[in-house]
Formats: structure tokens, sequence, C-alpha cells
């Protein structure tokens, strides 16, 4: 039975905002899967990651400090078949980046594989980065999957470009919602994305404005970015 899968994509700068608010928005998007950047990763993060689960109704799966703050979180519906922690190559003087990677099971038979992506601030290194993000997705073995997270460039931009040569778009192919993500506070760039294989079908897409119980202040107040909620066809 194909399985309809809720997930968000959120920048939580590693919860130095108002971390009530960001609560409240991830309870009103009710999502099945969240794809975090800038989680904690340094002393405590575990525990601090443990304090947002519990805020929000949601398990840690994966990430954090061993990947340099990407994360993923679920609630209880999905049964959690495999998780990968993955370190990219380093560049010297700037921060490590790495991708939080899970295959989730929904139901009897659906499957889907999860990364949770922050591509870094130069752009020669985001063009090395997205094709090892891309065959880490491949290897985790599910066909049907999702690469979230935030790439730090428009889809004008290369790396974008490359990811999006065999990933399907979520804003483009079926926007809902709002399209920019940053910053919060009158946001003029989609630099965070929801991206699939062609085996998922994505039914809408976007930045949860005017979601119920999602209101403007709360996302202004809970992070630096916009989070991006889609709703996923997984077969």
């Amino acid at each position: 039975m194909p399985a309809v899968v809720r997930l968000l994509s959120y920048n939580v700068r590693s919860l130095r905002d108002d971390t009530a608010a960001l609560a409240r928005v991830i309870r009103a998007c009710a999502p099945d899967v969240v794809a975090v950047q800038e989680a904690p990763r340094f002393a405590g993060w575990r525990r601090r990651a443990l304090r947002l689960g519990r805020a929000t109704g949601l398990l840690y799966v994966s990430g954090g400090a061993p990947t340099c703050g990407t994360m993923i979180m679920t609630t209880l519906r999905p049964t959690v078949e495999r998780v990968a922690e993955v370190t990219l190559p380093y560049t010297p003087g700037l921060h490590r980046r790495g991708l939080a990677c899970a295959v989730l099971r929904f139901g009897a038979g659906a499957r889907l594989a999860v990364v949770s992506c922050h591509l870094g601030l130069r752009a020669g290194e985001r063009r090395r980065h997205a094709p090892l993000v891309r065959e880490r997705l491949a290897e985790l073995g599910a066909p049907a999957a999702v690469l979230a997270g935030d790439l730090n460039e428009p889809p004008r931009g290369a790396a974008f470009r490359q990811l999006t040569r065999d990933l399907t778009d979520g804003w483009a192919a079926a926007p809902r919602g709002g399209e920019h993500t940053y910053p919060a506070t009158g946001a003029v760039s989609r630099i965070d994305a929801v991206l699939a294989t062609e085996r998922v079908t994505v039914q809408e897409c976007g930045v949860p404005l005017g979601h119920p119980g999602v209101t403007e202040h709360d996302l202004r107040a809970a992070s630096d970015h916009l989070p991006v909620l889609a709703t996923l066809r997984v077969p």
C-alpha cells in the first residue's frame, strides 16, 4: 500500500532563537519526519535534542554532533530500518559538513530514504559536495528517496542544478504556501528545498504560510530560516 508522508525541512539555527515558537510551528505542521539543519552539535547536544523532541512529540533518529548539525527526527509512525551518519570532505577553514540519513518504513511496505543536508557557504565546496550527497542518497538503497535541507543557494545555483538533474524540486513540482525561505523576516531567497526521486510523488511543497496553527510571528521568532513542508506519496 502507498503511504502519504508529511516531511518538514527546517534550519533551526542551533536552537538559539525562540524554542517555544519553534515547537509550535513544528507541532502545527504535524510532520511524520523532520529533517533538521543546524541542530545542536556541541556539549550537551543530546540533551537539547531530547528537549526538542519532548516539546514536539518527535523522536531522535540520526545525526546531531556526528554529522556536524544535520539531524533526522520522526514520530512513532515509521519503523526505522537503517540509519547512516556521513561526513563530507573537509575544506580547511570552513565548518565541516555532514549528512544525517535514514531508511523509514511506513505500514507494510512503503519505504522512504531520507537525507538531511546542509551545504556550505562557498560555491566551490557546494559544487564538490553535491554529487557526493547524491551518491549517499542512492547508497541507502530505497528507490523512493528524499533529500531535504539548506542548500545555501537558490535554484539557479550550480549545486542546486546538479542535484535537480535527476531529483524533482518539490516547490517547482507542486507549490503550496510560500516560496522563499531566507531570511525569516522578509524572505527573498529560496535556499531550502525538498528534492525527491521519481518514485516519490510530491503532492504539495512550500513554506507553511497560512497553515492552520502556524503564525507569522512564530515563523519569524523560531529561526532565521523558514521551514519547508512537503506532502509526499510513497509507493
